[in-house]
């Protein structure tokens, strides 16, 4: 192999490496059970992080694209777990909508409230974000415990999001925190397994964003 031969891209525009790449994620995924609505949330998932396992691995409620299309719509707040999910979203098409992205994990009365009670601040994050964005999306890709509370606070009727999407990667409780979430009867999009992480989440809010748009 001669590796002094230079390499040349396929194409450097943008929006065919986007194409292209979508092509080769139909085609080595074949066969698959989602639904026509589920397929672009687990497509751009896997164009996030080149990994067909954590597609694969991807799980549905029954109402998910639909109250997610829904809240976006209705110019719901969308709530990130961490300033990494929240600068991943594409809020154009959020904000055209209405709605807007927020993470409460950095504020000052979330962390003091934090040390008080010596427990994280994704905790108590959650905590506060319920009492601003009641029937929004909660986009979770970083903190299992942020996904733990919400639930809690969820069975204890104190919220009822539009939409959760929770895909926290890591090794401390991350892979149970979305098995407890799939047992939920509200509406989420989560993986099986450690693996997810801000980008997996970015990618399925984006997927989302951008089917809320094509509804007109």
């Amino acid at each position: 192999m001669d590796f002094h031969t230079e390499f040349k891209p396929l194409t450097v525009q943008p929006q065919e490496i986007e194409s292209k790449s979508f092509e080769m994620i139909t085609e080595e995924l074949g066969e698959h059970p989602f639904t026509a609505d589920q397929y672009p949330v687990v497509q751009r998932v896997i164009h996030a992080s080149a990994d067909f396992e954590l597609g694969r691995s991807m799980v549905f409620h029954r109402d998910a694209i639909e109250s997610g299309i829904k809240a976006i719509r209705e110019g719901r707040k969308v709530v990130a777990d961490v300033q990494m999910v929240q600068v991943g979203i594409s809020k154009p098409r959020i904000e055209k909508f209405g709605g807007s992205v927020h993470v409460y994990i950095s504020d000052k009365d979330v962390m003091e409230e934090a040390k008080r009670l010596n427990t994280t601040r994704a905790i108590i994050s959650m905590r506060k974000a319920i009492k601003e964005a009641e029937g929004g999306i909660f986009v979770i890709g970083n903190a299992p415990t942020a996904l733990l509370e919400l639930i809690r606070l969820v069975k204890e009727g104190e919220t009822r999001p539009g939409l959760v999407i929770g895909v926290p990667v890591g090794f401390v409780s991350a892979a149970e925190s979305k098995e407890e979430l799939a047992k939920m009867d509200i509406p989420f999009i989560t993986n099986i397994g450690r693996k997810g992480g801000s980008p997996v989440a970015v990618a399925a809010l984006n997927a989302l964003s951008i089917l809320a748009e094509k509804r007109g």
